[in-house]
């Protein structure tokens, strides 16, 4: 089975993602982590995509699709993924739609979750992000220890994301609104969204989510 989770960033994407792995057994694949280990690692397609993020733009198709193939075609991947951020664009839905197509496959479901933008910019300008270990933290409901260290790894690098503040978080919600939004249209006329309130607390998301899958 293949699902996809929808939304803005910061609407809680990766989150939920973690309910649905442990519910149906298959790996999440968030092209947004993928592209961020891919930039660290300094490969030349890291350094592409680093040329966009920087700015808060988004990436091209291309680069994105390039990444993905790689990571469907992986043997943990043959079962069916749970898509985190991804597609983005109508052409990324119609490219992921062939290669499915390709393995006997489609997305299966579609799950929207609807957070008003400035819901959003208070998630994702609140973060601070250990650089050595990934651990996330947020200023105002699960801030940093006092130390300045991270209590995973023990870093003194918790930091702000320079794509975390909020005129790439504005610009980033804009695009999606222009960008993203129609991918909807494009899985509506499949039969295979299901739009939700995204805002309340984890756990009410979360049984929003389990009530569509039954």
């Amino acid at each position: 089975m293949d699902l996809i989770l929808f939304g803005p960033a910061g609407a809680g994407k990766g989150t939920q993602a973690k309910f649905l792995v442990e519910r149906f057994g298959l790996p999440q694949v968030s092209t947004g982590d993928m592209m961020r280990a891919e930039r660290k690692s300094g490969s030349e397609l890291g350094q592409r995509f680093d040329g966009y993020m920087t700015k808060g733009l988004l990436v091209p198709d291309e680069l994105v699709i390039e990444l993905l193939a790689r990571r469907i075609a992986a043997p943990d991947a043959a079962q069916g993924v749970i898509f985190d951020g991804f597609p983005r664009t109508v052409a990324q839905a119609a490219a992921l739609d062939a290669m499915l197509a390709k393995a006997g496959r489609r997305v299966d479901r579609v799950v929207a979750l609807d957070v008003p933008v400035e819901m959003i910019v208070d998630r994702i300008t609140g973060r601070r992000t250990c650089q050595a270990c990934g651990h996330i933290y947020h200023v105002r409901y699960n801030p940093p220890p006092a130390t300045g260290r991270c209590a995973s790894c023990g870093s003194d690098q918790v930091v702000q994301r320079d794509d975390d503040r909020e005129d790439k978080v504005r610009q980033r919600n804009a695009e999606y609104l222009s960008s993203t939004v129609p991918v909807l249209a494009h899985y509506e006329k499949q039969g295979v969204v299901s739009q939700l309130d995204g805002t309340g607390t984890v756990e009410e998301v979360t049984r929003r989510i389990s009530a569509v899958f039954g």
